[in-house]
């Protein structure tokens, strides 16, 4: 974990949030549809899905709203967390404080959803360890739906580097135990303005 600031990765989201508000944040969506489409497009409200770095996204208000009832929602900030506990309430999900590489899930899921987590790992050693969770937590058949700066995208976000990746990387990445069966770029315009760009892909685990 050498890519992690002094004051470790919690205090670092906590601290962002805290500073601009989770409507602020780089990757703020208001409607996070490219997210819904691909999920949609390999499973239906009766699914379980996990959102890995889900934090205050919104994400977890619209799965609600269709009809999702087997939520799981896992990031290192309480901050952004609670953010989105305040919001939703008492609806069923599970909220789970804790860093994606520390994470020991106790059961599968039929989704497995990552907007902007992944590419904050940096190291090798962590890169492998995502991918040998993933694996672990998504039932036979199911499936990753998955977002990360594109080879174009930037270099750093939120003062840490990241990793970039073309589609083809990405699939490589995953290793064999998965098979892309989808694949696209997006530009998102981030709340000040600017213009992010995404590799997106869904794949099945095999």
């Amino acid at each position: 974990m050498a890519d992690d600031p002094v004051d470790g990765p919690a205090e670092h989201w906590d601290g962002r949030y805290s500073a601009i508000g989770d409507t602020a944040v780089a990757w703020f969506e208001a409607d996070p549809a490219t997210s819904l489409e691909l999920i949609s497009s390999v499973a239906g409200p009766e699914a379980s899905v996990v959102d890995v770095g889900g934090g205050a996204s919104r994400l977890v208000d619209r799965l609600l709203e269709r009809g999702h009832r087997d939520i799981t929602v896992v990031d290192l900030s309480q901050q952004a967390l609670a953010s989105s506990v305040e919001r939703v309430g008492s609806a069923p999900v599970d909220w789970l404080a804790v860093d994606v590489r520390d994470w020991q899930p106790l059961r599968t899921f039929d989704v497995w959803h990552d907007r902007a987590a992944y590419h904050f790992l940096t190291d090798p050693a962590d890169q492998e360890r995502y991918w040998d969770l993933a694996h672990q937590a998504v039932a036979d058949g199911g499936h990753v739906v998955i977002a990360t700066f594109a080879e174009d995208g930037p270099e750093q976000c939120s003062g840490l580097p990241v990793a970039r990746y073309s589609a083809a990387s990405l699939a490589a990445a995953m290793g064999e135990r998965f098979a892309v069966v989808a694949s696209r770029r997006q530009e998102h315009v981030t709340p000040s303005g600017a213009t992010q760009v995404f590799t997106w892909a869904v794949a099945t685990r095999r």
